[in-house]
């Protein structure tokens, strides 16, 4: 019998306790974005409206962006901040506002769950701008491996938890640019959405029995 089309496939429903999802079926699966309001901080005196908005917030999605570096031995620091609430998304830009200690605090502060893919490196470089102690982060793919998940990146995580696949199309545009695109701007929101959104489903699925 034939393989079936791409065309004839269904796309893979978003499983509780799954298998690998390949990169064909992602593929298969509906584009999802943010789609609701996105504050972009890109001046010192926008800083004390955003963070007074966050305040109160017990959970967050987390991510950052740094402009892609296409030499050997070049690197540049982060560019961008972004934390996400149930209701909006903030995204600051570090090459203007810098890291003030209001952030700082919040980065710090261990009530405060701060969840995203890649925590490693992203707190590396946010520390190399401005040292502090970062408390309350929560690896979603550590997390998702204690569920029976195999996917490990944010977008496979997409799609293996929330049945969406996100894109990554601006992944590598200039994040330094004092000016963002509206294509960056979606970007960069529904990275740090989604990161909260699936630290809300994993956190509802149980844990993979031990062997």
């Amino acid at each position: 019998m034939p393989e079936p089309s791409a065309a004839d496939r269904q796309p893979v429903p978003p499983p509780a306790m799954a298998a690998r999802i390949s990169k064909e079926d992602i593929n298969l699966l509906p584009l999802g974005s943010w789609e609701g309001p996105v504050v972009v901080v890109q001046r010192v005196d926008g800083l004390r409206p955003a963070l007074a908005r966050l305040t109160g917030a017990d959970l967050l999605g987390f991510d950052t962006e740094t402009r892609p570096a296409f030499r050997k031995g070049q690197s540049f620091p982060p560019s961008l901040l972004q934390l996400a609430t149930a209701d909006e998304v903030f995204l600051f830009q570090l090459n203007r506002v810098g890291l003030p200690g209001a952030l700082l605090r919040l980065l710090g502060d261990p009530a405060v769950v701060k969840a995203g893919v890649g925590l490693d490196f992203d707190l590396k470089s946010l520390q190399d701008l401005r040292p502090f102690q970062p408390r309350g982060f929560v690896d979603l793919a550590r997390v998702a491996r204690q569920k029976g998940i195999r996917n490990n990146g944010l977008r496979g995580l997409a799609a293996a938890v929330c049945g969406i696949r996100i894109s990554k199309s601006a992944r590598t545009t200039n994040w330094a640019n004092d000016l963002l695109t509206p294509q960056q701007i979606r970007y960069a929101a529904t990275d740090a959405w989604i990161g909260r959104e699936l630290f809300l489903r994993l956190d509802s699925l149980p844990d993979r029995p031990r062997d």
